[in-house]
């Protein structure tokens, strides 16, 4: 059992709360799901569950947790910077659960997680590894170690599909509890049977916590259900009482009336009306009571806004890529795949899947630097590692103005907060976001250009269950063309026209269901 009591967490730098007096246990079969905005403290407070160390250097805490001497397995959201430069050999034998596994669990293990059995032993570096790849590699060494509990930060990032179902089944099957954050909105429907929400409300002045026993999508149905019934019969009070005002200001204006007309030598009708403007007091009083006492309007931290205003229309017929690629080889030159043909017109919105390691990434670069390369064309680009893009000792409001000027900083601010930016997460440098506010950067970015053609590599990787309804929206209703990757299962099914699975043999055309 895991125990959290009365939990705060201040941000140091601009002295911000992020979570306010929060208690919660974990209990043995919890599949409890962190949820909320980007930048609300999920990450945060999974590492202060973990190690409150981890948290120091940024983050004021004041609370308790208690463990019970469970032992913790802690999946990081980034690879720590002192296991990037480890081989992967080095990484699982500096594990002591991975010293002392046989051969069996060892097998076990990546049978699970669908990795073969020789990446134990690789002199690949781990930063070298694909995205999905560390995450299976660092998934196994945690389980290797049979923890009682797991803090998951984002699992379902990079993996591909069949690893994806293999997830589903491993958080299903854990015997204890596990508290994790997700962006996979089909992966928390299928395992979490509790739902923690943080909230930042009033412009991020007010933390909220919000906990439900269920599933998330009938926390999500409830929600607004209850959020609905509360907006109408807020708007009724407020109707009903706006009527008995002004029946109120009537009876007080006939009554002041008559006061400033009685004639003084007539004093029974002025204690008379002395009496009157005694109950008209006191209505006034009753109704600044019932007033206190109305249902509020329902307080909620609003989705993201945002939309591709200068983009260009795509003709139906224009060739947007004819590629040939006799073959694909991977940085480190060993070869990925042969034959890959790609042909795109128009506003076609393209996904392509596959196995982890399987060349996407390296292809899609391929097909960006040709298409970022076309005078014919205003292509952006989203690369999954968003270093390749962002300057991240800049700050957003300079990256989004390069002139400086006042208009065009004023302009962006209003940008940056229609995505939910602070005052002070503006000018922080972009380093210090979180990866969800990266990709809000980066999104933003290309929503200001005249881009008619967007090439994206895991683009709602980092985007909240909250956010990405709103995202897919968007690039649904983008008229130029979109050329992806994703593992997103929501994505693939609502945003995209056709689906290519990349294989050694090239790109193959799928319908399968996801």
């Amino acid at each position: 059992m895991l125990q959290i009591h009365h939990l705060t967490l201040t941000h140091r730098k601009d002295l911000r709360v992020l979570i306010k007096d929060f208690s919660f246990v974990l209990n043995k079969g919890d599949k409890a799901v962190l949820v909320g905005e980007e930048g609300n403290g999920k990450s945060t407070l999974l590492k202060w569950i973990y190690d409150p160390a981890l948290t120091e250097g940024y983050m004021e805490a004041e609370g308790a947790r208690d463990t019970g001497g469970a032992l913790l397995g802690y999946l990081p959201q980034e690879l720590a910077k002192e296991d990037a430069s480890k081989t992967v050999f080095e990484y699982f034998s500096d594990l002591p659960a991975f010293q002392e596994a046989n051969a069996a669990d060892l097998y076990r293990m990546a049978s699970s997680l669908q990795f073969p059995e020789t990446l134990y032993y690789e002199n690949r570096r781990m930063d070298t590894l694909s995205g999905g790849e560390r995450v299976k590699a660092q998934l196994a060494g945690i389980l290797l170690a049979s923890p009682d509990i797991l803090l998951l930060d984002e699992p379902s990032n990079d993996i591909d599909i069949d690893t994806l179902l293999r997830l589903e089944k491993t958080i299903l099957d854990f015997p204890g509890g596990i508290l994790f954050i997700s962006h996979d909105e089909t992966l928390i429907e299928r395992t979490a049977n509790r739902v923690v929400l943080l909230e930042q409300l009033r412009h991020k002045t007010v933390p909220r916590v919000t906990m439900a026993n269920v599933p998330f999508q009938v926390f999500m149905e409830n929600r607004r259900r209850a959020f609905d019934q509360q907006a109408r019969e807020a708007a009724d009070e407020r109707r009903e009482e706006k009527k008995a005002l002004e029946r109120f200001r009537k009876i007080q204006q006939a009554v002041e009336h008559d006061q400033n007309n009685v004639s003084r030598q007539d004093p029974h009708s002025g204690r008379l009306l002395k009496k009157k403007m005694k109950a008209v007091k006191a209505m006034e009083k009753r109704y600044e009571r019932e007033h206190a006492e109305m249902t509020q309007m329902p307080e909620e931290e609003a989705a993201i806004t945002i939309r591709f205003e200068r983009q260009r229309a795509m003709p139906a017929g224009k060739t947007v890529i004819e590629l040939n690629l006799p073959k694909l080889y991977a940085p480190s030159g060993a070869l990925l795949a042969e034959n890959i043909a790609l042909t795109v017109k128009g506003p076609e919105k393209i996904c392509i899947i596959g196995r982890n390691g399987a060349g996407k990434t390296t292809l899609i670069r391929q097909i960006a630097a040709e298409l970022l390369a076309r005078p014919d064309l205003k292509a952006c680009y989203m690369p999954q590692n968003y270093e390749e893009m962002l300057p991240f000792d800049a700050s957003p409001v300079d990256y989004l103005a390069p002139s400086g000027s006042k208009d065009e900083k004023t302009a962006v601010r209003t940008f940056l907060g229609s995505m939910k930016y602070t005052a002070d997460e503006m000018f922080h440098p972009i380093r210090e976001l979180s990866g969800g506010q990266k990709a809000k950067l980066l999104l933003l970015k290309m929503s200001l250009t005249e881009a008619d053609v967007l090439i994206l590599d895991e683009p709602t990787r980092n985007f909240s269950p909250l956010s990405a309804p709103e995202v897919r929206n968007i690039l649904k209703g983008f008229s130029g063309a979109v050329i992806s990757i994703s593992h997103d299962r929501k994505f693939i099914r609502e945003v995209c026209d056709k689906v290519y699975v990349l294989t050694p043999q090239g790109l193959e055309a799928t319908e399968a269901a996801f």
